[in-house]
């Protein structure tokens, strides 16, 4: 099924619903959360998933799980989703938390032909086999280092939220431990507690994922390093390999094409 909201065929009884949704570009989905387990992934575009506790950037040919019942918003560029609900009981090993994931070139296959599928398919057959195989070939996915924590802590978030806006690798812990009125030390113990991570290993994870979005939507490597204060495309190539295990090149847009060439 294409372009039908969730809401409308969410009662039927089959295990797996699919659904492909062609979204405008820049449109932003507000809060909501679904009975189902989902598994959102972007054919197209790049997607950030933001719930309570952090962010995921889910570039093409990625796909984020998001359990049952997880409020989430999501932030659309450029974005042809093809989505899969699931019955909590179908997927008893699914993440309690959001998680990204690579997709294989067979389940983009199975994912986009399952958009194709009745909404209550015959319990036998080739929509059975396929349902079959992709329920399998989901609990083999590779995850991928595409998240962001973030705190609970208010005013921490406040700064985190706000730096998120405009991210620079070389944003000093001195001005957000003045604008939370404590010391370094003490602004380093509370974003280790609250994040999991410590404070210069989450900045540079906040800026290497932004850039995936701005790399996703076609930017240059030299203006992406430039604009996040690196010294160097060099210096912005090994923090990003840092990050994610890739060079930036894999996660940019290729350019258009010049097109056919006009007839002699």
């Amino acid at each position: 099924m294409r372009n039908v909201p969730v809401a409308d065929v969410d009662s039927h009884p089959g295990a797996v619903l699919a659904i492909g949704t062609d979204y405008p570009y820049d449109h932003v989905l507000p809060p909501h959360e679904h009975r189902r387990a989902q598994v959102l992934y972007a054919a197209t575009g790049v997607m950030r998933v933001e719930t309570a506790d952090g962010t995921w950037t889910v570039p093409t040919d990625r796909a984020v799980l998001i359990p049952p019942r997880t409020g989430h918003r999501v932030v659309m560029t450029g974005v042809s989703t093809r989505s899969l609900y699931i019955e909590p009981a179908a997927v008893p090993w699914f993440p309690v938390r959001c998680r990204a994931v690579d997709v294989s070139a067979l389940l983009r296959e199975l994912l986009l032909a399952a958009v194709d599928m009745p909404p209550d398919p015959p319990a036998h057959g080739r929509d059975a086999t396929l349902i079959a195989l992709l329920l399998h070939e989901l609990r083999t996915l590779a995850p991928l280092p595409l998240d962001l924590p973030l705190p609970t802590d208010p005013a921490l978030r406040r700064l985190c939220d706000a730096y998120l806006v405009r991210p620079g690798v070389h944003d000093p812990p001195a001005r957000w431990a003045a604008a939370l009125g404590v010391s370094e030390r003490t602004l380093a113990r509370r974003f280790h507690r609250e994040t999991g991570l410590g404070f210069a290993r989450w900045r540079q994870r906040a800026c290497v994922l932004h850039a995936v979005r701005r790399l996703a939507s076609g930017a240059p490597v030299t203006r992406v390093a430039a604009d996040l204060g690196y010294e160097s495309p060099a210096a912005f190539t090994v923090a990003f390999r840092s990050v994610l295990g890739r060079p930036p090149s894999a996660y940019r847009r290729p350019a258009p094409g010049p097109g056919p060439r006009p007839a002699a």
